[in-house]
């Protein structure tokens, strides 16, 4: 994937408020299972506005949220005040890391791992993961239940515009998926947990959802952000009720140990 490090840009406003947050119980649950203890640190590799980051710092030493773009950066460091202050954000990507940063027992990536070159990736990281340490990749879906039902439609709209970005239509094309690429690296022993719960989101925060997407930002399809919004809302508005949808969502973290 071609690296952009400002491709958030103009998506980093809107995804707090459209991304739904990873579950407490899933951080806890993958922090119980990796050992994490309060003298360890933690590395928040492409951490966007910081929702993992400061989901760990209650079971860690220290929390480095790393990430290309300052805008997600400032959003990410104004979230932490009041809440973590063992939390500390540094501008770069998974192309910058190295044992300068120090070492770590958790590695975290939430929906990042996919825009870095990841066999790269995981060898910058296998000098910079303590022994007895883990890489974790969080990610979420919408499960084939009959409340989902509207999601198929949404996706419809969102992709309909998103293919005008070629980055989304390289991340289409069949490529190794996150598993194979582990299995390929020293991280090879993995264990999957995941959390399944409904969600209620509101109409506005699934709008925003879809400006979170940098495929659908307004560097990146122009004024057709706003036709996106206005078919959404459409959809979106004769399903509601009283502004609000039901989501069932399952969370789930990929763990990966060395073999």
């Amino acid at each position: 994937m071609p690296f952009d490090p400002h491709r958030f840009h103009a998506a980093a406003a809107y995804y707090r408020g459209g991304r739904i947050p990873y579950p407490p119980k899933l951080i806890r649950r993958v922090a119980d299972l990796v050992g994490l203890g309060e003298n360890d640190r933690v590395l928040d590799l492409g951490c966007g506005p910081g929702q993992l980051a400061i989901g760990f710092s209650y079971f860690a030493h220290e929390v480095l949220g790393v990430d290309p773009e300052p805008e997600m950066l400032a959003i990410a460091a104004e979230a932490a005040k009041g809440l973590a202050s063992n939390v500390r954000f540094h501008e770069g990507s998974s192309f910058d890391i190295d044992q300068s940063l120090g070492r770590f027992h958790l590695v975290t990536m939430g929906r990042s791992f996919h825009w870095m070159d990841r066999p790269a990736t995981l060898h910058r990281l296998d000098d910079m993961v303590e022994v007895g340490g883990a890489i974790t990749l969080f990610g979420d879906r919408h499960i084939e239940v009959p409340e989902n039902a509207w999601h198929d439609e949404w996706r419809v709209i969102t992709e309909r515009y998103a293919q005008s970005d070629p980055a989304w239509q390289q991340r289409r094309r069949a490529e190794p998926p996150h598993e194979s690429v582990l299995l390929a690296s020293r991280f090879s022993r993995l264990e999957r947990v995941s959390l399944i719960a409904q969600h209620v989101s509101t109409v506005d925060s699934l709008i925003e959802r879809a400006r979170s997407m940098s495929c659908l930002s307004r560097q990146q399809i122009g004024a057709r952000e706003d036709e996106v919004a206005r078919e959404l809302r459409a959809l979106l508005s004769g399903i509601a009720t009283d502004g609000r949808i039901t989501e069932v969502i399952e969370w789930s973290a990929l763990i990966a140990r060395r073999g």
